[in-house]
């Protein structure tokens, strides 16, 4: 399970540790149809405003001191109100209301673009009633920074429903809770069940839930939860298939 909370955690048998970041596999050397670098290869991401729309949660009582404490990953989705977020159900829904900040870009205990406080969140029934694997996906308004709205400042990808597994391939990028900047790896998504699709891609550990599955036209397809609430091996992820389910999600979220 790729997540570390306060609140209930579970940890991935393997930490990365002293990782080989540029962890060759058998897949690596097919080059990407829609997304940067080989296949199946995980490396650290280059600091830009486009991948800072990646960022890490953290509880409130690591604002003043950010080093060493974040647990989830979330990132930038395009809605009206210019302050959404998406990351999966486990990663925000036993924490306490109002007990989350946003970090987008974070590297090394700095916030480039700001702390910003996690306002509502929304949740499918099936993960509120039962946690139910293929309901493991919610989206988060983010309250305004200094007078500015999130997506003003950064950006945000396309969250997109209904596209079809392994159509493309795609960028997963997260933040391993082990380390303090975030990874990368592209590769092409395998049905692994009709509601959950799966990906691999080496030393994707806890703290990487949430993680968005970004294809080449920027477009969100995937966020790594679901089966296992993410996978209990750190080079399978997973994610819920985003239908129906999540499209009326996010249409409740971006519906005030």
């Amino acid at each position: 399970m790729k997540r570390i909370t306060r609140i209930s955690v579970h940890s991935r048998p393997a930490l990365l540790g002293a990782v080989v970041l540029l962890a060759l596999t058998s897949a690596s050397v097919a080059a990407a149809d829609d997304g940067p670098g080989p296949l199946g290869v995980t490396a650290d991401v280059a600091a830009t405003r486009q991948t800072a729309r990646v960022g890490a949660l953290f509880s409130t009582d690591r604002a003043a001191d950010l080093k060493g404490g974040h647990y989830c990953t979330a990132s930038v989705v395009h809605s009206p109100g210019h302050d959404l977020i998406v990351t999966a159900a486990h990663c925000v829904a036993g924490a306490d209301d109002g007990g989350l900040l946003f970090v987008p870009g974070y590297r090394d205990g700095k916030a480039p673009y700001g702390v910003w406080k996690v306002g509502k969140r929304y949740l499918p029934d099936g993960w509120a009633k039962d946690q139910d694997e293929d309901s493991d996906l919610a989206f988060v308004v983010v309250e305004d920074l200094n007078g500015r709205k999130l997506e003003d400042v950064l950006g945000g990808n396309r969250f997109t429903a209904g596209t079809d597994t392994g159509a493309t391939a795609v960028t997963v990028i997260g933040y391993p809770s082990s380390r303090e900047v975030p990874i990368r790896c592209t590769n092409k998504p395998t049905a692994h069940s009709s509601t959950q699709q799966r990906i691999d891609c080496p030393a994707f550990t806890a703290g990487t839930s949430g993680s968005p599955w970004i294809n080449g036209d920027g477009q969100v397809v995937g966020v790594l939860g679901g089966h296992e609430e993410g996978g209990d091996t750190d080079d399978v992820s997973y994610s819920v298939v985003l239908g129906r389910q999540a499209a009326e999600l996010y249409k409740d979220a971006t519906a005030n």
